[in-house]
């Protein structure tokens, strides 16, 4: 299910700032050889990834989800000299690959790919963050929301993509408004739904879902 009309969604890349050429590469290569193209962020995402970067200028930021790089390199760009951005992915290929484009960036000593289960690595890093990226399994959104939330500071922002998961958690909506979780079927669709409803319960934050490509959630933390 399309969420975003295409059209609209190529007139507003139009009139976005260009990728530079790394991550435009990066867009082109995930397209044409990677069978999960689909979970690469893109260019207008991209874009609003790095503009939230230059914004906040972050100096500890989490990604959860690495994929091939190419939102952690996005999410590098406000970094200040001393920021440092951790991300994490489970997968070696798309780790190697991620760590080959990491390398040729200027952005390189500046990012720490971590390899392996994010619910294991995340209580091990000695952090507070300012900026936090969920873009890994669905089913393990509230697991990830949980670990992160004590170690964001006071203030800070989490973002989490594919919160409408291809338009799969729509139907909970009905049609006189109310909300009923039982309405949405699919492993990870019900994973997010579920941390919908968990976050949207959280008075200790503010939040607002955005209809950008998959929808994004930001939090902050008050």
């Amino acid at each position: 299910m399309e969420i975003v009309d295409l059209q609209a969604q190529a007139y507003a890349e139009h009139y976005s700032s260009k990728l530079e050429a790394l991550l435009q590469e990066i867009v082109d290569y995930t397209a044409e050889h990677h069978p999960e193209a689909h979970m690469l962020s893109g260019p207008l995402q991209g874009k609003f990834l790095e503009m939230v970067s230059f914004m906040l200028r972050p100096k500890r930021v989490l990604e959860i989800g690495t994929f091939v790089g190419f939102s952690a390199l996005c999410l590098a760009s406000g970094l200040p000299e001393e920021g440092r951005l951790h991300t994490i992915e489970l997968r070696d290929e798309d780790a190697d690959r991620a760590m080959g484009y990491f390398r040729r960036s200027d952005r390189n000593d500046r990012i720490i790919l971590h390899r392996g289960n994010a619910l294991a690595i995340i209580p091990a890093l000695d952090e507070v963050w300012d900026l936090v990226f969920i873009d890994a399994d669905k089913v393990n959104y509230g697991e990830y929301y949980k670990l992160v939330l004590p170690r964001l500071r006071p203030g800070g922002l989490i973002i989490a993509d594919n919160v409408f998961f291809h338009g799969q958690v729509l139907p909970a909506l009905g049609p006189e408004g109310d909300i009923d979780s039982s309405r949405v079927s699919g492993k990870s669709a019900k994973g997010i739904q579920a941390f919908n409803e968990l976050v949207n319960a959280d008075e200790t934050v503010e939040k607002v879902m955005l209809t950008v490509r998959d929808g994004l959630l930001f939090i902050r933390k008050k």
